[in-house]
């Protein structure tokens, strides 16, 4: 996540990435064994997914995500169906021995809780059933199609739905992109525009910041390559895939509620405000 931290000062994790991922994958490993799904979101679930595509997490090391000499996570965040709420929280407070925000648990238990690595070298946000920041996305049925992500739609979707997008998160639909092309079905390794497509169809303010965000990321995407960060293979990746994903976008026949919504546009707000979250 991001809009509810852009206000403070970071806390990163203090662990190197490759440890982190470790750590990561193991717990939704240990979940998966007793029966809970756990998936992970994010910068990191970016990550893993682009493990296989070296040049794609070279990125990250040309365009630091923080920028110079600082780490490139915040904390782990994960998706968990509601229906499993007391057992990840057993599994996090009694098994893994995490400790928790009590002040979290107290106003948001029933859609975010907040854990504590036993030695503080990460905090972790485990989320129910949907996102909400500035538009919902909504997780409920979609767990099982990866693992140990979400899926890539998803992950595409969960920075898209971003109203005042940072770069970190730009930099993070470059990797995202260039390791992986658009698809109109669900696959391993393939982001499946249709499903895209069809989220954005039903909500004109989804589909105002998501387009937004995509040419927002087209934009940094020519300056990086400006600035001798991205090669001209990796812009044309990149731009060629954000182009077939819009393409698909604008083709996806709009609902009635998005239509009479479109007639409105930004004369009222069109997306819900995040307040910030201090830890």
């Amino acid at each position: 996540m991001s809009e509810e931290k852009k206000k403070g000062p970071e806390h990163f994790v203090t662990l190197p990435p490759e440890e982190f991922v470790a750590e990561a994958e193991r717990i939704v490993a240990g979940a998966q064994e007793r029966g809970i799904i756990l998936r992970i979101l994010g910068a990191l679930g970016i990550y893993i997914h682009s493990k296989h595509v070296p040049e794609a997490l070279s990125i990250y090391d040309r365009i630091k995500r923080f920028g110079e000499g600082k780490p490139m996570f915040t904390d782990l965040d994960l998706m968990a169906y509601g229906k499993q709420r007391k057992k990840v929280m057993e599994y996090f407070e009694k098994e893994l021995k995490f400790k928790y925000d009590m002040i979290m648990r107290a106003l948001w238990a029933g859609k975010r809780l907040i854990y504590f690595h036993p030695k503080d070298y990460y905090h972790v946000d485990v989320f129910f059933d949907k996102l909400e920041y500035s538009h919902d996305v909504i997780f409920k049925g979609r767990l099982e199609l990866d693992y140990p992500t979400i899926s890539l739609a998803d992950l595409a979707l969960e920075k898209l739905q971003i109203h005042e997008i940072n770069l970190k998160d730009i930099v993070d639909l470059m990797v995202l992109f260039y390791g992986h092309d658009i698809c109109e079905g669900q696959e391993k390794e393939c982001i499946d525009g249709k499903y895209i497509a069809k989220v954005l169809a039903d909500d004109w303010g989804f589909w105002y910041d998501a387009t937004t965000n995509l040419n927002k990321v087209k934009h940094f995407t020519e300056r990086y390559f400006n600035e001798g960060k991205l090669t001209e293979n990796e812009k044309n990746v990149i731009l060629s895939r954000i182009d077939k994903l819009l393409k698909m976008i604008d083709e996806e026949p709009k609902s009635k509620k998005w239509k009479k919504r479109a007639k409105v546009g930004t004369s009222k707000p069109w997306y819900r405000e995040v307040e910030e979250v201090v830890r």
